[in-house]
């Protein structure tokens, strides 16, 4: 189809209204390809990034599809994380005021369980939530009616692998709907995720939106000298030098995260803060305030921040590089989307060195600066040495590469970036570890505290 406008749409008044009220005009690429087809019933796998407008291309289709007047659950959209959860519910308010009848109800982890249960005497048509939450009030407290729903999105797909919540979507789409509409949205599509693609799609409508020119980022990046400061110190002598709009501000861990916005605050800023060491109660109202934006400056880790779509980010401090070259290119390419300039600022120190080098090879072009005495000050060229790295994984890499080679076999290239790749897997796997078992705590705390309320 090539409608350019919403308005070219054949929808009912109350979706027509959602639009409206959100102030669309112009479907972007992956709406465009995806309403259609999905208004149709029609299985979907869409691969589009972050930032892209992929939420609205299922929600449209949902509330097209589902019928208010039939008091029973008809569509349920799963989300890897709680904050994703949140902020997708957030968007969703916007439905439920065009139609008042559209009952969305938020089922998420954090949240106390017995009013939860008691919400749901009254089943909604939409639930959105975390697979955990939303497998145990179905399967465990059944107090959630999942077996008629009719359409089942998961969302950040390749994020609720990694992070092995599919098993719970198993379970749950196992007891729905023999004709379960399914739509499946992520940024890749992993092997992992295929089999479980298959066993419940039916010749499936594959969108892949490689480069949406509406949302390509415009990104210039900066290199500034730390020298003889924190990471954090830097930041706080960094800040005065512009006025953003949202100035998204990176750490490589949650303790990072915590003193950095602490140091902010007592520096007299508005700080939200992201980072999974916040309770349920400080993660919920962090979101809300995201959707708000009424605060300036976002403190996050890369986990807790991932797959979240922050608005209007002007621009992006990295306090020293992520041990995963990806990670730095997620969190430069939060700014300078949908057509605006952005620039990301990479405070480094001599232990970064390596890792710039690397993207350098990736093509990113650094500007060098640094702002003293209240004004920007330009620097030779970044010429990074061959610094011996002081995070195990580069230097694990390092042998690897720099290994003497007495003998070259055939297929030795390939053979040495097979055993890369395999320890970047491994660092992977156990910083999401880290995470799961994080979760794991935070739920059986929160399993602790319901115990004693009901005693």
């Amino acid at each position: 189809m090539n409608e350019s406008r919403f308005s070219d749409y054949q929808l009912k008044n109350t979706t027509a209204e959602m639009i409206k009220r959100n102030h669309f005009v112009t479907p972007t690429e992956i709406q465009r390809a995806v309403i259609p087809v999905a208004c149709k019933g029609k299985d979907i796998i869409g691969i589009s990034a972050t930032g892209t407008g992929k939420t609205h291309a299922f929600l449209i289709p949902i509330m097209e599809l589902v019928d208010p007047s039939k008091a029973y659950v008809q569509a349920v959209i799963t989300v890897p994380t709680r904050e994703l959860a949140i902020q997708m519910y957030e968007r969703s308010k916007v439905m439920q005021e065009a139609d008042p009848e559209l009952q969305v109800r938020l089922i998420t982890g954090g949240m106390e369980k017995t009013r939860m249960n008691d919400s749901l005497k009254v089943q909604p048509h939409v639930i959105i939530g975390t697979p955990g939450r939303i497998r145990d009030l179905f399967l465990q407290e059944q107090t959630l009616m999942l077996q008629n729903v009719k359409i089942l999105v998961v969302d950040e797909a390749d994020m609720t692998l990694e992070f092995g919540f599919l098993q719970d979507i198993d379970l749950v789409a196992s007891r729905m709907s023999k004709d379960l509409q399914m739509m499946s949205f992520s940024a890749t599509i992993p092997e992992g995720l295929k089999p479980f693609l298959k066993k419940y799609m039916t010749n499936p409508v594959t969108v892949q939106i490689k480069s949406d020119r509406q949302f390509q980022p415009r990104i210039e990046h900066v290199l500034v000298p730390c020298n003889h400061l924190s990471y954090e110190e830097a930041v706080l002598e960094l800040l005065p030098a512009f006025q953003p709009y949202v100035c998204l501000i990176f750490a490589n861990k949650r303790e990072e995260a915590s003193s950095a916005a602490k140091a902010l605050r007592n520096s007299g800023y508005g700080v939200i803060e992201l980072h999974g060491d916040l309770t349920p109660r400080e993660r919920t109202k962090a979101m809300k305030q995201l959707m708000k934006l009424d605060k300036a400056y976002v403190v996050a880790s890369d986990i807790a921040a991932r797959g979240i779509d922050i608005e209007g980010v002007s621009h992006v401090i990295s306090m020293g590089f992520p041990k995963e070259l990806d990670y730095y290119i997620h969190r430069s390419g939060r700014t300078g989307r949908s057509g605006k300039d952005g620039i990301c600022y990479a405070l480094y120190q001599d232990s970064d060195e390596a890792m710039i080098k690397a993207l350098q090879k990736r093509g990113i072009i650094f500007h060098h600066r640094r702002y003293k005495n209240g004004s920007w000050q330009e620097l030779k060229p970044k010429n990074v040495k061959k610094a011996k790295p002081e995070d195990p994984l580069s230097a694990e890499i390092n042998k690897i590469v720099k290994r003497k080679k007495q003998k070259v076999k055939p297929g030795y290239k390939a053979k040495r970036k097979q055993e890369v790749e395999k320890l970047k897997r491994k660092a992977k796997r156990a910083m999401i570890q880290q995470d799961i078992q994080r979760q794991k705590k935070e739920r059986a705390k929160a399993k602790q505290i319901e115990k004693r309320g009901e005693r």
